[in-house]
């Protein structure tokens, strides 16, 4: 359990597209939209683990269609936030731009849709969790969603540290209008380069 511990901590400080969007959300509109996201983020989790406890990540293995229809989804909204984001850096004035009009409730739905309509967490968790099940051990759905829920226990942990100091450093450089156009066309830069590696992502049948 220790060595899970680790070894998902260290995947969730590798730069991926979900903790690189909680940062980009963070720098761009604080502590508290960074941390919605997060829990948005970690509740996809939870689906993407029962897929693979439920066995339904084996059709994203075995259905090239499947996996493309929802990564063309997770594509699609990815270059609609990085509009989003190219527009507030056009509109920036010369007062911080006001955190985006959404309630907690679209802010959290914001982490969620982003997170689950990546089918590529789905298989990484098939290849990923199975490696720490022990047979002996009891029932392998039971421990699928032991292992899942510590991941997402660390993820939240890491996750929110990264929402907590990134949106410490963009409310610092709120106080400059042109650092936050930057920070918005440099979001958005981002969020179309995760767009188009995940719409070009290869199928692996296996």
């Amino acid at each position: 359990m220790l060595s899970f511990i680790a070894a998902s901590t260290a995947l969730a400080l590798a730069p991926g597209p979900d903790n690189l969007f909680v940062l980009t959300q963070s720098m761009l509109h604080g502590r508290r939209v960074g941390l919605l996201v997060t829990l948005g983020l970690c509740t996809g989790l939870v689906g993407h683990t029962a897929a693979v406890a439920c066995g339904v990540a084996a059709l994203f293995k075995t259905s090239p269609l499947a996996f493309i229809g929802l990564k063309s989804i997770g594509s699609a909204y990815l270059l609609y936030v990085a509009h989003q984001a190219w527009r507030a850096g056009r509109r920036a004035a010369r007062s911080r731009p006001q955190a985006p009009q959404l309630s907690p409730w679209q802010l959290y739905q914001r982490g969620v849709i982003m997170n689950i309509t990546n089918p590529k967490v789905t298989i990484f968790f098939l290849a990923f969790l199975p490696q720490f099940v022990v047979i002996n051990n009891g029932a392998v759905a039971s421990q699928i969603a032991l292992l899942g829920a510590l991941f997402i226990i660390t993820t939240i942990v890491v996750f929110g540290t990264i929402a907590i100091l990134a949106g410490t450093i963009g409310a610092w450089l709120g106080d400059s209008p042109r650092a936050m156009r930057y920070l918005n066309y440099a979001a958005c830069m981002v969020l179309v380069t995760l767009a188009l590696k995940l719409f070009t992502s290869p199928f692996f049948p296996q």
